[in-house]
């Protein structure tokens, strides 16, 4: 009796947490299941059933946004770990600058959202841009980065990159520094050089810190909005939106119900595809 009353005890200082947890994520998630099934405004509600999903899938650029926004996704993560990588390479090695070096890497990350895209579309500017005025001076054109519809949603891809590779290379910083020294002096006995040290010791042993990164750059490459509504709105035309973009037209037009389904899909799609590859990528680390 006496062991059930201390296990019983010890579960209540969980209490706090799991009612923290209830008010912001469970209660909004199933509030917003239930209203994605309602036509509603700020002071009124009515049942409608699937009718804003059926409609959702109707819209005319969804088929674009679904694949803009897996597009986005691939490639905003692959460049954050391969350049992540690098630099954490680069910046766990004897270089007498590397701690100046990482401030400056991580910094973009502080620096807000909307601003960088904001500053971006400026310099990015087909005639006036500090981009294309830089490469005129050694006798390049510069495209039209933000106008260019084969361009457009890359450049915005390369703006994410460098705003969010400073978490990459912190991740690996961490990874990398955490591989035990014995690796390496017995690499230094076998007359290993730089380039068996990365690929033998840092690449396998940094799994942890690549899985982690392309768990977290994959899902924020899907539900990406800010930075795109910044600097192109979705445009030129529908070329850069992503289902974040539409969901948040629509609720500028007063469909909050539509909206909200919409919502409801990207947490399903985004779910659908991030826990899958979890999945995948913590088997091959046991494995490993």
């Amino acid at each position: 009796m006496n062991r059930i009353f201390k296990r019983t005890y010890s579960y209540w200082f969980l209490l706090p947490a799991a009612l923290i947890y209830f008010v912001i994520f469970i209660l909004p998630t199933a509030m917003s299941f239930f209203f994605s099934l309602t036509r509603w405004t700020l002071i009124e509600w009515e049942f409608i059933g699937f009718e804003n999903f059926v409609t959702f899938f109707r819209e005319q650029s969804l088929n674009i946004g679904f694949k803009n926004t897996l597009v986005y996704a691939v490639v905003t993560c692959g460049l954050k770990v391969i350049l992540g990588l690098l630099l954490g390479v680069l910046l766990t090695s004897k270089l007498r600058t590397r701690n100046y070096l990482r401030s400056v890497i991580f910094f973009p990350t502080l620096v807000s959202t909307i601003a960088v895209g904001i500053a971006f579309s400026m310099m990015m500017h087909p005639s006036q841009g500090i981009i294309n005025t830089a490469l005129a001076a050694i006798g390049i054109t510069g495209p039209d980065w933000l106008g260019d519809t084969r361009l457009t949603l890359l450049s915005v891809a390369l703006v994410d990159v460098w705003k969010g590779v400073g978490v990459a290379t912190v991740i690996y910083i961490a990874g990398i520094m955490s591989i035990p020294s014995e690796y390496y002096e017995a690499l230094q006995i076998d007359g290993g050089n730089g380039w068996r040290k990365f690929w033998n010791i840092i690449l396998p042993l940094s799994r942890p810190a690549t899985n982690s990164v392309i768990i977290l750059a994959f899902i924020g490459g899907l539900r990406s909005f800010d930075l795109v509504w910044a600097m192109t709105k979705g445009g030129p035309g529908f070329t850069t939106d992503l289902i974040a973009s539409i969901i948040y037209k629509q609720y500028q037009g007063g469909f909050y119900g539509l909206a909200t389904a919409g919502n409801v899909i990207l947490f399903l799609v985004v779910s659908a595809l991030a826990f899958p590859l979890y999945a995948y990528l913590n088997r091959k680390e046991v494995d490993l």
